[in-house]
């Protein structure tokens, strides 16, 4: 006995054929079904004889489908003495399977015995079943499409049997034809068959859970028939035959001989060797020609050709293509449009040389024109460099140019001179008379030349275009536009070339536009990137043209290889001066528009400041002494930007002298400041109390001059030298003189007081300031005693002032006594001499004039000594 782990189907049968005879008895499986449909369940049962005693008496039954141990199994004893195991597999997903019934034996399982199952589909019904009769193998071929698998073996099967009607009714029946395995079609001999007698066909197919039949097909075997495909042979030209006209080809054909009985029709396809082009058909050609000339096509082109044929007037199927043949159309004279230009230079008094271009235009696929003559004339509406007054367009097959000729004149007329040029290129370059002022051009190839294209060298003699400007689009084109002039153009001329010129300017490339109302076209034939580029446009009228404009362009710029070198030409404390040497411009490299200067000093503050591309120097300002600053600059075009090499500079330091100065001038601003805000302080109006007192001066200037404007609301308190009791004086008037106007004086005796000349300045005081304001309100209402006085003087005048004391119905003194009697008082003016001069007072005045040094306000303003009252 050996024991398994795990189950296979081939380790299963090893074990089996390894097993000893009693135990290979033991065990026997049976199903419910062999096969089932894929996804139903299957039962299984497997039975143990009694025969087994060595296996002991309670033998454990476990079941295996493949390798996976299935759960569900139902043992039980029969009264016969054997055991039973039955289990029920819910889904069959496996197309094929081992189920295994196994004993458990030790540690290990020992299969008794194994079943295969199969799982599929019923077979899909076969469609698309077609018939063809191949007269080559003189048999109908018929195939089916089987439709998807059913994972189980299928038999397919092609019934037919003959019929007189519509295939209702069945005559003779036909052997079944049986294809091989995996294929889908099958044939009937021809000797099986009625070529003129309806078939009824179809397909059966059939596998172990079913059978399906396909629709049934009637036909006549002839209605089916496909013909071999015929072959193709190019007819060789012969002196009976005439020659091909350009663009032709003739061919011809030989049938398939089986089917030379059988009247056919034929279509020819054809495609040119160019590109992708897509196949052209030619149908419905009599088979019984056997020969074609097919024109149309393309000159001197190589073309494909295939045919094939099939019964005519009868139904039939197509038969293959057949063979391809390739041939080669004829040529035929060039029918192009020639663009051209030229360039002169004035060799000698009498010879002109003279380079011309020419283009062929591109096609556009007209139909073709027939050759007219053209009679040349250096007049004509052709002259125009190449612009047509009635272009013809070029042709689709126009012909293979070989070649290009140049002459004076038209080659047919008589007395016609050798060609200038015979050439192959698109220029040519010659010599002719001064006097010449045309040419002709001509393509031509083995059929014949083309119609003559007359170049007409006009002068410069119309407007030119208003401005030519260029923008580089990307690195293989360039845009140029312009200002198209007045009267407007019929066309105008582009060309184009590297700068400076190289010395064959017929490297230029160039482009004729023949819409003079555009403003711009799009160069992009030989246009390299980081090139300079010289381009001309020429405008082109009726019979002149006007004079070229140039203008260079980059198609694309580069960056400056490197920036310029800065280097420190002086250097003082608050300044640096900076300069460099611009680089020189180089080709495809994009010319610098500005420069900028950076510099950083140690605190990494950063200035910066922008100079136009014709700078070579600069000054930095503003700079700290015995400071370290970083420099550089940078070089800018309208496409990059470089950076020079850095510079680190230090300006020089302060002298001690300098700074000395320097120190000096600081201290006496801060001194300035210091005194101008301690006068703010001290001399403001607002301020009630002063630093120190006011002392006046009775001497050297009056009151108006030197006391201070105080505010209606302040009063201050004068001493009084007699009496310590006297009240205070309310109001004091200070009068200065007119300079340069003397005069006497008026009175006015309304208001109570002295009216003098020239009133300068008012000092009111009012109060006593040791009262409050609002007592000093409240008394100035009551009858308390008011002293008054006048003070008259100038602060220019050199005399000494003069005191007016005015008479009063209120006491001066305080005494109870009224005012004091009038008493005279010396009156001086100044007099223009410089001598006083006496006034005589107004006897009606109440004012008594006399010096007054007992005078309380004297008293008050603590006059020392009597020096300044001599005069009085």
């Amino acid at each position: 006995m050996v024991g398994l782990g795990t189950c296979s189907l081939a380790e299963a049968a090893l074990i089996i054929l390894l097993l000893p005879r009693s135990l290979e008895e033991c065990g026997h499986i049976s199903l419910s079904a062999p096969i089932v449909r894929l996804g139903d369940p299957i039962t299984a049962s497997c039975v143990i004889s009694q025969n087994c005693s060595h296996l002991g008496p309670e033998p454990q039954i476990l079941w295996k489908l493949e390798a996976e141990l299935q759960p569900g199994g139902r043992q039980q004893h029969l009264p016969n003495g054997t055991q039973l195991s039955t289990i029920t597999l819910p889904h069959l997903n496996y197309s094929q399977a081992l189920l295994s019934c196994c004993l458990r034996w030790g540690n290990s399982l020992q299969i008794l015995d194994q079943a295969k199952l199969q799982a599929g589909y019923p077979p899909a019904t076969p469609h698309n079943v077609s018939c063809l009769m191949n007269l080559t193998t003189n048999s109908l071929i018929c195939q089916w499409e089987p439709g998807p698998d059913t994972h189980l073996p299928t038999n397919f099967t092609l019934k037919s049997f003959k019929s007189r009607g519509n295939c209702q009714t069945q005559e003779d029946s036909i052997p079944d034809c049986v294809p091989e395995d995996g294929q889908s079609h099958c044939s009937i001999p021809r000797k099986h068959l009625q070529l003129y007698q309806n078939l009824g066909i179809w397909v059966e197919a059939k596998n172990a859970l079913g059978t399906s039949v396909s629709q049934k097909l009637c036909l006549v075997p002839m209605d089916v028939v496909k013909l071999e495909p015929p072959t193709l042979w190019a007819l060789e030209p012969s002196p009976e035959v005439p020659p091909l006209q350009p663009g032709c080809l003739r061919l011809r054909w030989e049938t398939w001989k089986p089917s030379l009985h059988i009247e056919q029709k034929c279509e020819l396809r054809h495609q040119p060797q160019l590109g992708e082009a897509s196949w052209d058909l030619v149908g419905a050609l009599p088979s019984r020609t056997l020969r074609y000339e097919l024109c149309g096509l393309l000159p001197s082109t190589a073309y494909t050709l295939q045919m094939r044929c099939t019964r005519w007037r009868l139904p039939g199927h197509w038969s293959d293509w057949s063979p391809s043949l390739e041939l080669i159309t004829t040529q035929r004279a060039p029918i192009v449009r020639l663009d051209t230009w030229w360039r002169q230079r004035q060799l000698g008094p009498r010879t002109v040389d003279v380079q011309l271009f020419w283009k062929v235009m591109p096609s556009e696929g007209h139909p073709s024109t027939p050759d007219r003559p053209c009679e040349l004339g250096l007049r004509t509406p052709t002259g125009l460099g190449g612009l047509d007054a009635f272009p013809m367009p070029l042709e689709k097959d126009s012909g293979q140019i070989q070649g290009y000729l140049v002459s004076w004149r038209h080659s047919d007329q008589t007395g016609a001179d050798p060609p200038l040029c015979n050439t192959t290129e698109l220029n040519c370059t010659f010599q002719l008379p001064s006097e010449a002022r045309g040419v002709v051009l001509e393509a031509y190839n083995t059929a014949g030349t083309s119609r003559p294209t007359p170049v007409v060298f006009l002068e410069s003699r119309g407007p030119p275009l208003a401005r030519l400007h260029t923008v580089a689009r990307d690195p293989h084109s360039i845009w140029v536009g312009w200002e198209p002039p007045s009267p407007q153009p019929r066309g105008y001329v582009i060309e184009w070339g590297l700068a400076p010129p190289s010395p064959s300017s017929s490297q230029k490339a160039w482009r004729m536009e023949h819409n003079g109302s555009i403003a711009g076209t799009l160069l992009q034939e030989n246009i390299r990137p980081f090139q300079l580029y010289e381009i001309t446009v020429t405008p082109l009228y009726q019979d002149t043209k006007g004079p070229s404009q140039h203008i260079y362009a980059y198609s694309q710029e580069m960056a400056p290889s490197h920036g310029p070198e800065l280097h420190l030409r002086h250097i003082g404390k608050t300044w640096a001066q900076l300069e460099w040497v611009p680089e020189a411009p180089e080709l495809g490299k994009s010319p610098l528009t500005h420069y900028t200067i950076f510099w950083n000093n140690a605190q990494d503050q950063s200035f910066s400041t922008v100079l136009n591309a014709s700078s070579h120097s600069f000054v930095l300002r503003g700079l700290e002494p015995a400071s370290l600053y970083h420099v550089y600059l940078m070089a800018a075009s309208q496409a990059w930007t470089i950076n020079s090499t850095s510079l680190t500079l230090m300006t020089l330091a302060l002298e001690e002298s300098e700074l000395h100065i320097l120190l000096g001038l600081l201290g006496l601003l801060v001194l300035f400041i210091c005194l101008c805000g301690a006068a703010q302080l001290c001399c403001r109006p607002s301020r009630k109390n002063a630093l120190w007192p006011s002392v006046p001066d009775p001497a050297h200037s009056s009151l108006g001059s030197w006391v201070p404007t105080i505010m209606a609301e302040d009063t201050f308190q004068l001493p009084s030298l007699r009496d310590p009791g006297m009240p205070p004086i309310t109001k004091i008037t200070v009068l200065e003189e007119e300079e340069k106007k003397p005069g006497p004086w008026e009175s006015n005796d309304s208001s109570g007081t002295c009216s003098l000349p020239t009133l300068v300045q008012a000092y009111v005081l009012q109060g006593d300031p040791r009262v409050p304001s609002t007592q000093s309100q409240s008394q100035s209402g009551t009858s308390d005693q008011v002293l008054y006085v006048q003070v008259l003087g100038s602060p220019t005048d050199p005399g000494p002032g003069h005191y007016l004391r005015c008479d009063s119905t209120q006491p001066l003194l305080g005494g109870l006594t009224p005012s004091p009697k009038s008493y005279e008082n010396l009156w001086f003016q100044t007099s223009p001499l410089g001598t006083p001069e006496p006034l005589v007072p107004n006897p009606e005045d109440d004012c008594i004039f006399g010096p007054l040094l007992d005078f309380p306000l004297l008293q008050g303003l603590q006059v020392s000594g009597v020096e300044g009252l001599g005069g009085f």
